[in-house]
């Protein structure tokens, strides 16, 4: 190791800067750079069409272009005035209330003589109804089968317009024939007819006015959706749903479901179980077709396919759609009987119009029907003619039953019972009446003080006719049998006495008296008048004989007590509870004669009309040809007359009215009184004369004794008046 003795300083490595060189400092940041201006992106290029398949489909990229930039601009357009015409019509909808019951008719409701409820005329209208108060599974109902989208659309569902688009055209028919898919607001608003109010000045009538409601084409559809969504605007989806419970019409004049579950069921829409609802709500589509009343298996059908659809979405359980299914609603006993159609249509024709069939309100009408007796008619009718009449025949009758006042207690107008508006023949046909006009000689007779045991001789005569050859008359067997008292004359229907008689009472007051006892059609002139050769109809003729019965005064059918607007309490008509008018012969005639026509029940032509242990007066009558048949009767409590034929006025075969009228008539008394205690006739049996004559067809009497004698006076007086 060597060294110098002197301090060296100590070896460092180079240095890498020079020794003056300063203290490192810090760069400076450096400055960001300023963003080059963008340039404005070149426009794209519309790719040329390449290939032959490019040129063919260019014209087609345009049109669709052009099509959807037109499109969504018109659909634009249109949302707009879809949505300004339906704030319009949601500005203009009225209070909920005022649009519930829309009816431009009112309604008649008949009771019987017991206050119980048989017919509905016009339009029914049961009482307001809420979502809230009618039964759930009503609402359920209708919800499943007519909008099961109901509580989620807009008013419009363009899902049910697809659908039933294709339905339409699945079935054949347009895009717009049959199938709608109308939501319930569109439903509603067609039964509101857009906010269009019935004016009577404008329509014919109100069917009119209906009917131009339902039009299907496409601009009252159109307008048909934008009333719709006004309304979804303006209501609740619960206010517009029970606007459409109670203005939906659901057949046999029920608007409004409260209506129809009184009309069907006797019962208030807040009570009815599943079936009943869905029978309801399937009458919906078709009224008409599926009414119960009408055909009760295919309502209970319908209501099948609508409990279906409640257990699908959810509104009854499978057991309960199971018990539903197994147990289908049926009728009340009230809708089911439909009882009476004749009856309460003949009330309402004889009822003032402004009243019945062109009121604007509720009417109730108590009327003088008897149930009871109504039935015993109706069931008396089908018997005969299932049981009696032979299979296929065309044949019609007729029924009347009435008390002595003319209070009408049943009437059967043919064999198509419960049609509403049918021709009714007991009231609108009016039919020649044969023998059962001979009463009414015989009470002429009667009144002028002859004897019912005074003689006529039935024997051949001859009237004759200018222009034309002799008239002939013959009785029914086409014999003569000489001198016969008037007793047996009426019983056995002779005819020759029964004209003789006529001429020589005198034949005005023959028409006086059939006049004076209700016949209000025009009466022959000639001596056939005694045959029955004018015309007359079954209520008529009933209440004739009631005239008898009440001791010989005037009878005037009626059916109505009284009438009412519902609610009020004062009567609107003047009814006095009777129809009984002035005396047209004096009562000992009437008794009489009411004896004379006990014979021909009990030995004479109507023999088939007796019951055992009851006094019954009749008639039976036979026109020519037995083109009409009749047997009018009564006892002490009711008149019943019945008529039989055909309604072209063809000959009936093997038939008289002393058989199956007679028959009809007493398979309808049998039912009557049933039960009852036998009321006697108010008849007199006269006292035999000492002497007898026979009163000739011409006129003249060989009588012996003053009673004759006088008797030849009287009837010499009144032909010379004739």
């Amino acid at each position: 190791m060597s060294g110098n003795g002197k301090k060296r300083s100590p070896l460092v490595a180079e240095r890498r800067y020079p020794a003056n060189a300063t203290a490192k400092k810090k760069p400076a940041p450096k400055k960001k750079p300023k963003p080059a201006p963008r340039r404005k992106a070149a426009p794209k290029k519309r790719a040329k069409p390449t290939g032959l398949l490019g040129w063919i489909f260019l014209p087609i990229r345009w049109t669709i272009r052009i099509m959807w930039a037109f499109a969504w601009r018109v659909s634009l357009v249109t949302g707009l005035i879809i949505a300004g015409f339906s704030l319009y019509f949601a500005s203009q909808m009225p209070p909920v209330d005022e649009l519930l019951d829309g009816r431009a008719r009112g309604s008649v409701t008949m009771t019987d003589l017991r206050g119980d409820i048989f017919a509905w005329r016009g339009d029914q209208f049961g009482g307001k109804i809420t979502t809230e108060t009618v039964s759930p599974h009503l609402r359920n109902a209708v919800i499943a089968s007519e909008d099961k989208r109901f509580y989620r659309h807009f008013g419009i569902s363009p899902r049910g317009i697809a659908s039933a688009v294709r339905i339409n055209l699945r079935a054949g028919r347009g895009p717009l024939s049959g199938n709608g898919g109308s939501t319930l607001t569109q439903q509603t608003a067609k039964l509101l007819c857009l906010g269009v109010p019935f004016d009577p000045s404008q329509w014919e009538d109100e069917a009119a006015y209906e009917n131009d409601c339902r039009q299907g084409s496409l601009w009252r559809k159109a307008r048909e959706a934008v009333y719709a969504v006004g309304m979804e605007i303006a209501y609740t989806k619960d206010e517009i749903l029970t606007i459409y419970l109670n203005r939906a019409y659901l057949g046999a004049g029920a608007r409004g479901f409260e209506a129809a579950a009184q009309r069907y069921f006797s019962s208030s829409a807040a009570e009815l179980n599943p079936q009943q609802a869905a029978m309801m709500s399937g009458l919906l589509p078709a009224p008409s077709r599926y009414a119960p009343t009408r055909n009760l298996q295919r309502a209970q059908d319908r209501a099948a396919t609508v409990l279906r659809l409640m257990e699908e979405q959810g509104y009854l359980t499978a057991a309960e759609a199971a018990e539903a299914q197994a147990n289908p609603a049926t009728l009340s006993a009230t809708a089911r009987a439909n009882t009476a159609t004749f009856f309460a249509d003949w009330v309402m024709r004889s009822t003032p119009a402004f009243l019945t069939s062109e009121t604007t309100e509720d009417v109730m009408i108590r009327t003088t029907l008897d149930k009871d007796i109504q039935a015993a008619a109706e069931e008396a009718m089908l018997s005969v003619f299932e049981n009696q009449v032979r299979e296929g025949s065309e044949a019609q009758a007729a029924i009347v039953v009435m008390s002595a006042d003319g209070a009408v207690r049943a009437m059967v107008g043919g064999r198509n019972l419960g049609e509403t508006g049918a021709f009714n023949r007991a009231t609108q046909a009016q039919r020649q009446t044969g023998s059962s006009f001979k009463p009414f000689i015989y009470a002429t007779a009667l009144d002028l003080g002859m004897s019912p045991y005074a003689m006529i001789d039935d024997a051949p005569i001859c009237w004759s006719r200018r222009g034309s050859a002799d008239w002939c008359p013959s009785n029914y067997d086409r014999e003569f049998v000489g001198p016969v008292s008037l007793i047996d004359a009426l019983k056995a229907s002779r005819n020759i006495p029964a004209i003789v008689l006529s001429e020589d009472v005198g034949r005005e007051l023959v028409r006086n008296v059939a006049t004076g006892f209700g016949i209000d059609s025009d009466l022959a002139a000639g001596p056939a008048l005694a045959l029955g050769v004018s015309e007359s109809n079954l209520l008529e003729m009933t209440g004739a004989y009631a005239g008898i019965l009440n001791g010989g005064s005037a009878v005037v059918p009626y059916g109505l007590t009284d009438l009412r607007f519902q609610g009020d309490t004062e009567s609107l008509v003047d009814t006095t509870g009777t129809g009984i008018g002035e005396r047209i012969i004096q009562e000992r005639a009437a008794r009489e004669l009411t004896w004379m026509m006990t014979k021909v029940v009990e030995e004479g032509t109507g023999r088939r009309a007796r019951i055992d242990g009851w006094q019954i007066a009749g008639k039976s009558g036979t026109t020519n040809s037995s083109r009409d048949a009749w047997f009018i009767g009564f006892t002490g409590d009711y008149v019943t007359g019945v008529w039989m034929g055909y309604d072209d006025n063809s000959p009936l075969t093997g038939v008289t009215g002393g058989g199956l009228p007679a028959t009809i008539w007493h398979e309808t008394m049998v039912r009557v009184l049933e039960g009852k205690t036998p009321t006697p006739l108010p008849m007199s049996i006269p006292e035999q004369p000492a002497t007898a004559g026979v009163l000739q067809s011409d006129g003249g009497v060989i009588a012996d004794g003053e009673i004759l004698n006088l008797l030849s006076t009287i009837l010499s007086d009144a032909a010379a008046q004739n």
